[in-house]
């Protein structure tokens, strides 16, 4: 693996953190309260407490007064009462906040892939950025996900700090007195200078190893991502998914995907991972705790051996130690979480790498004209298209001009440029040359939203969402009952609907209901085609209609559809034939280019030509 090193600066480390806390406030206003709060409640009630109970042993060391024992054994009480309940209440608050976050930054992605330009959404570079910020949130946390707990360690750190230092200045301003013999070299400036560098050099080397080991994250987060996308893909499939668990069985492919699990080792005894988690890492993490351990011990004994001296009272000693060791441990945490902010940032740099990605192809301005009294027309004029990263034309030079109420059927081998002639016509790519027309204006000046409300496409590979019946056929929680029921009876689906028990409100697929209808493909497709009646748009597109129909249920949808679109513009896009002899026009697509066009009976007259070796080359297995 190739490694990379770090190269985001602590300014532009502040600035994307600035804007990752400035998005969730704005998803979920004062999400992070409750942990700046808890935060400073836990950092300051220890300290409350040490001093509280120093001022307790001090008492009991010297005069030993009955009133002020109680009075300070009082303040404990109601002050770790109160601390503890208020704890409590604020843990409370910010778990319920904590739940919500993940779907508040979830909803980032979605709201983005919503507004997002298809051919973006199209784009596998796109796909695959998108992929590596799951996968890295996934493994590691990465990403918003370290936001709350920055926080969290920032307020507990600083608070911290500013309380053990109150607590640790009496340390270096109350002297050994005279009494006190040699020991009073400990008053001496160089002694305590070297007390105080001893400390500040513990508290910052600590942190800058635990820089370096989190460095490695870093560096690992290709590698990791890879190897938890390899585990999940043939555990999964292994553990058994419904898609593949047939092909899984009948050919024998578990012994396949337990190679690949049990021998792609990345994770494991022996790999890079656990190398440097035993090493590297390991060593650093280790020295990092050793320092602590020293930093204690240097502390107790200055302060005993001031304690010895007379300098002040028994009860001083645990405050002063809780207090230099918390000053430095609360200071390290400060230390390391800047660090790790800095490691977070490349993740967050390539989250908003993916947030940020433009819309290019824009949404228009120009209003449509509605109504069923006007009749629409468009035309193709001289387009050429090829999708991004390729050198290939998938169409070239296409003119085409088609009006409302016309039946046309678009046929050609694979990959003729049938579909990508749909996904220009819908406004999901645009062409690199020439244009297309809508009532003789540009359809890129209409308004996006606008213009999508004029076609209503069957895609080959449509896709029904695990929800109710009618609100797969609307699109939309609020719906029209009637109208979906008709929609769901005229594409075929209505004997089918008599037999769910709970009719529109039968919940498809079991994702999220136990009681959840499985469906064959057939039937999928029909409420794939009643959801395109329902929506009721001028323009109505059928990829591939029926292809997962017997032929009897095929020649039921025909012989309605004519009655169903009524004035609407029709567009099949088919392998069976069949369906061209509804069509009023036909356009032969082959290597991108429109061969032929015409009538189902003008293109047969002359006994040749693609379309005539279509026909006859599935013709040939029919009977009258």
């Amino acid at each position: 693996m190739e490694k990379k090193s770090s190269t985001i600066g602590f300014r532009e480390t502040l600035a994307i953190h600035r804007r990752a806390v400035a998005d969730m406030n704005r998803l979920s206003p004062a999400c992070f309260v409750p942990f700046i709060l808890s935060a400073g409640v836990k950092a300051i009630s220890p300290y409350v407490s040490i001093w509280l109970s120093a001022r307790l042993i001090n008492e009991l060391a010297s005069l030993r007064r009955p009133e002020v024992l109680g009075r300070w054994v009082f303040l404990i009480l109601v002050i770790t009462i109160v601390t503890d309940l208020l704890q409590a209440v604020l843990d409370r608050w910010k778990n319920v906040k904590d739940e919500l976050f993940y779907n508040r930054y979830e909803s980032l992605y979605t709201d983005k892939f919503i507004e997002m330009d298809y051919a973006d959404c199209d784009k596998q570079e796109v796909r695959d950025l998108f992929t590596q910020i799951q996968q890295s949130t996934n493994w590691g946390g990465w990403g918003f996900d370290y936001l709350t707990m920055y926080f969290s360690q920032a307020v507990e750190g600083l608070f911290g700090i500013f309380s053990a230092f109150a607590l640790t200045v009496s340390l270096f301003t109350q002297m050994v007195p005279p009494s006190g013999g040699d020991l009073t070299l400990l008053n001496h400036p160089i002694f305590i200078v070297t007390v105080l560098l001893f400390i500040l050099g513990v508290t910052f080397l600590g942190p800058a190893l635990g820089k370096k080991a989190n460095s490695v994250w870093s560096d690992l987060a290709e590698e990791s991502r890879f190897g938890n996308r390899l585990f999940s893909h043939f555990c999964f499939v292994k553990l058994g998914n419904k898609e593949k668990d047939m092909d899984r069985r009948i050919y024998c492919q578990g012994d396949l995907m337990a190679h690949y699990i049990d021998t792609v080792n990345i994770f494991g005894v022996g790999s890079h991972f656990d190398r440097l988690l035993t090493t590297t890492v390991g060593l650093r993490t280790a020295f990092a705790a050793g320092l602590s351990a020293l930093l204690s011990g240097g502390i107790y004994l200055f302060v005993c051996l001031k304690a010895l001296g007379g300098a002040f009272g028994i009860g001083s000693v645990t405050q002063y130690v809780r207090a230099v060791t918390s000053f430095s441990g609360n200071a390290a945490m400060v230390l390391e979480t800047m660090n790790h902010m800095q490691t977070n940032a490349e993740f967050l740099t390539s989250i908003y790498q993916f947030l940020d990605i433009p819309n290019a192809m824009g949404k228009g301005e120009r209003s449509l004209n509605k109504g069923r009294a006007l009749r629409y027309e468009v035309e193709f004029r001289d387009v050429s298209f090829k999708y991004p990263g390729s050198d290939l034309w998938a169409l070239r030079h296409i003119n085409f001009h088609f009006q409302q109420g016309r039946r046309l059927a678009i046929v050609g081998e694979n990959g003729s440029g049938k579909t990508t002639f749909i996904k220009l016509l819908c406004r999901l790519y645009y062409p690199q040359e020439g244009q297309i027309l809508l009532n003789g204006v540009d359809i890129r000046d209409y308004n996006h939203d606008e213009y999508m409300t004029f076609f209503a496409v069957v895609f080959q590979d449509f896709q029904l969402l695990a929800q109710a019946l009618g609100n797969n056929v609307a699109g939309r929680s609020d719906y029209d009952r009637e109208k979906a029921r008709e929609a769901l009876v005229e594409a075929g689906f209505g004997e089918r609907l008599l037999r769910m028990e709970e009719g529109l409100d039968t919940m498809l697929y079991k994702d999220l209901s136990e009681k959840g209808v499985d469906l064959s493909g057939g039937e999928a497709q029909k409420i794939a085609i009643a959801r395109a009646l329902y929506k009721d748009a001028p323009f109505i597109v059928l990829d591939e209609p029926t292809a997962a129909l017997d032929p009897i249920a095929e020649a039921e949808i025909y012989s309605k559809f004519d009655q169903v679109a009524q004035d609407k513009t029709t567009i099949f896009i088919s392998h069976r034939l069949s369906s061209c002899k509804f069509c009023d026009e036909i356009a032969v697509f082959h290597e991108g280019r429109i061969i032929q066009q015409g009538s189902h009976k003008d293109l047969l007259a002359g006994g040749k030509g693609k379309y005539h070796d279509l026909w006859m080359a599935q013709a040939q297995y029919y009977t009258k």
